[in-house]
């Protein structure tokens, strides 16, 4: 099975997309409790303002120190270690359609798959989620995503076996 997804059609840039890195994306979500526990979309400017603004202040109060300087600093990093091997992680469709630049005469996102072809609107197409792993596992027999609905509801049954995105 191929593990790279490429982006056809109307695009501006032909992008390819290879989930097997997702993992280690700062923009992954988990989903054993994306669609169970109520969150709030954040801007990852703002998100990079902050947390700027946080560390310059810091450095300014207490010198520069380079990380990390505290034990709850290694705690952390090994938790994160051990939900990297055994969570269920997704990732949003939206900056990966915005990279690749959808012409201004495109409306639609059709997804390929092994058994047939699944179309979205182009703005229905950005709240989409790629699932990529399952208990910290790739996707190896029905991946290398599972396409999933924004509100969850089609979990149990997503859309499998993804080839291609093709934009129109």
């Amino acid at each position: 099975m191929e593990f790279i997804i490429p982006f056809k059609g109307e695009v501006q840039y032909k992008v390819t997309l290879d989930p097997t890195v997702w993992i280690f994306d700062d923009r992954k979500l988990d989903l054993k409790t994306f669609f169970t526990e109520e969150h709030v979309d954040k801007d990852d400017l703002e998100e990079y303002k902050r947390g700027m603004g946080e560390h310059w202040s810091r450095e300014i109060m207490e010198g520069a120190t380079v990380p990390p300087t505290l034990n709850s600093e290694k705690k952390y990093k090994r938790q994160e270690k051990q939900d990297m091997l055994t969570g269920t992680f997704g990732m949003r469709f939206q900056p990966f359609l915005e990279n690749a630049e959808p012409a201004g005469s495109a409306s639609k996102v059709v997804f390929e798959t092994a058994s047939g072809e699944h179309a979205f609107p182009i703005e229905e197409a950005k709240q989409l989620i790629f699932k990529f792993s399952q208990d910290g596992k790739p996707l190896r027999e029905d991946g290398p995503v599972h396409i999933l609905l924004p509100d969850g509801s089609n979990i149990d049954q997503p859309i499998t076996h993804v080839t291609a995105i093709r934009v129109e």
